[in-house]
């Protein structure tokens, strides 16, 4: 009996899915709300490891690839466009947490004598970054990368997850009150405005909306209000002095056009004659890359679009701004209009995936060409992203611009979390067999010098991300535990937090910081290889 089982383990699709199966079945027990996640693959790969069972390198690089290519995608539009905006606040507080984790990390290793791929896979596992355990393992080419990951990761994760539920109750701070009063850049930056304005410039008198060409001046005009009654503001609609137009833009932009048209005044604005609101999300394939020009939802639907989400970030809109599948978009019209223009948005088409093959498979091409080609460094020497560096910067690039020539790789949320997660299993299962052949002597030896380290690990740039988000960049504290969430790249934590506060505040923050972590984890594990 115990021959044939091992006889059937050494079967390489039997093992990877041996694996798979327990360590995601120990992943989702969870003790006390924590679990240890795709975790439990790496640990139960681990121990097959330890027996002497090996998943096929070119298993482990195919998960590899694939997770890396996923994440890349995912965040390219967030990262480029944070780059340009306050987000590079954010950019800031990952730096300093990445940063503190390498000091840290360095001056253990030489403390404790720790090797150098032990030290950086610990910092990997300390900081809960999978995507920095890929980038490792390709910098060392040494499997003993993951035990160091293995081990500083449970405590990574519980540290971050306990430090963003206490550090609200110990300070006793309402968190909502901070919030509205504590400067938000991320609000000041993207969140548009309403305000209103009283026609009484004699020159737009029985003149159109198209006319004026409101759209020129980066507002748009969403309600006309007229002897008391208020009416939805189209194209054709003729502007009569002692109008009040409901307009919404930035502060900026609002107090130019206010200036063109005459007074700003105060006007109440609850759901008065039938005009509704109503949040839409695109979803239809052929809305997709579509502007909002382009749609004419004005002459066809008598709908007007005031606000764009994405991302969790509020745009002002602008006419030939391109829609991106996921945007949510704030309308405004009647019950009968609003409940005809959803319809157009969230057609679907009976298909399971958008997942385009030509496309995904010329990404990975290009990246791992990319991981190939040496890049010098001054005074560091040669280096090479490998199989995660390359990939991931070509899907960054890719999935900043979603579809270049024939390449297209706006997926569903949905086809890309598989694609993530199934590239992240697989990678996790080869390796984790791969460290298992030391990991009990690694634990013999160096077992104190690990679970003290890693605890130094984890705790210094927990410290350093938090003092950096709350006093040098002056943010709340919600966008400070939020930003350090993202940092961390640990999303177990963004859930702990938002079972602390409600606000979205917190994820817009987390999504902000994450992508630049996963930047500078990735290089970092690279860099570090010349320090130790």
């Amino acid at each position: 009996m115990e021959s044939l089982l091992h006889d059937l383990l050494n079967e390489q699709l039997i093992l990877v899915f041996a694996i798979l199966l327990i360590g995601s079945f120990l992943g989702q027990i969870k003790l006390k709300g924590l679990s240890f996640g795709s975790a439990g693959v790496l640990l139960v790969a681990m121990v097959f490891g330890h027996f002497g069972y090996q998943v096929s390198p070119i298993i482990q690089n195919l998960g590899l690839s694939l997770f890396i290519v996923a994440i890349g995608l995912q965040a390219g539009p967030r990262f480029f466009r944070m780059i340009r905006s306050n987000g590079i606040i954010f950019c800031g507080i990952s730096l300093f947490i990445v940063t503190s984790a390498v000091v840290t990390t360095v001056i253990v290793a030489k403390f404790f004598d720790l090797s150098a791929p032990l030290s950086v896979g610990l910092m990997t596992g300390a900081l809960t970054s999978t995507p920095g355990l890929a980038a490792a393992l390709q910098a060392t080419n040494d499997p003993i990368t993951s035990v160091g990951y293995g081990i500083g990761y449970p405590f990574g994760v519980l540290a971050i997850i306990l430090f963003v539920q206490l550090l609200p109750r110990f300070s006793k701070v309402d968190l909502i009150k901070d919030l509205e009063e504590t400067n938000n850049p991320i609000k000041n930056e993207h969140s548009p405005e309403v305000m209103s304005f009283k026609v009484t410039n004699p020159n737009l008198h029985k003149r159109t909306l198209k006319e004026l060409a409101v759209s020129k001046k980066d507002v748009v005009i969403s309600r006309i209000i007229r002897n008391g009654h208020t009416m939805i503001a189209l194209s054709d609609t003729p502007v009569l002095m002692g109008d009040s137009l409901v307009t919404v833009g930035e502060e900026k932009e609002l107090k130019s056009f206010g200036n063109f048209v005459g007074l700003q005044v105060n006007t109440q604005l609850e759901n008065p004659d039938n005009i509704q609101f109503k949040k839409v999300t695109v979803e239809d394939d052929t809305i997709v890359g579509k502007s909002i020009k382009e749609l004419k939802l004005r002459k066809k639907y008598g709908a007007t679009v005031t606000r764009i989400e994405r991302e969790g970030l509020e745009l002002n809109q602008h006419p030939n701004m391109r829609l991106l599948r996921g945007d949510v978009l704030t309308i405004v019209s009647t019950e009968d209009r609003l409940n005809q223009v959803e319809k157009l948005f969230s057609r679907k088409n009976m298909t399971v995936t958008n997942v385009h093959i030509f496309s995904i498979s010329i990404t990975l091409l290009l990246g791992i060409i990319v991981g190939m080609l040496p890049i010098y460094i001054p005074g560091l020497g040669t280096i090479k992203l490998g199989i995660a560096g390359g990939p991931l910067f070509v899907a960054l690039i890719i999935g900043h611009f979603g579809n270049i020539g024939p390449i297209h790789v706006r997926y569903y949320a949905p086809a890309n979390h598989v694609i993530r997660e199934l590239g992240l299993v697989l990678f996790l299962a080869g390796a984790g067999t791969t460290a298992g052949h030391g990991l009990v002597s690694v634990i013999q030896t160096e077992g104190i010098k690990l679970a003290v380290g890693g605890t130094i690990i984890t705790l210094v740039p927990i410290f350093f991300g938090y003092v950096a988000a709350k006093k040098l960049f002056k943010l709340s504290i919600v966008h400070s535990l939020g930003s350090l969430c993202g940092g961390r790249t640990s999303t177990p934590a963004l859930g702990a937090l938002n079972q602390v506060v409600d606000s979205d505040d917190a994820i817009i923050a987390y999504a902000a910081a994450y992508p630049f972590s996963l930047i500078f984890v990735a290089i970092s594990t690279q860099l570090m290889m010349f320090f130790l």
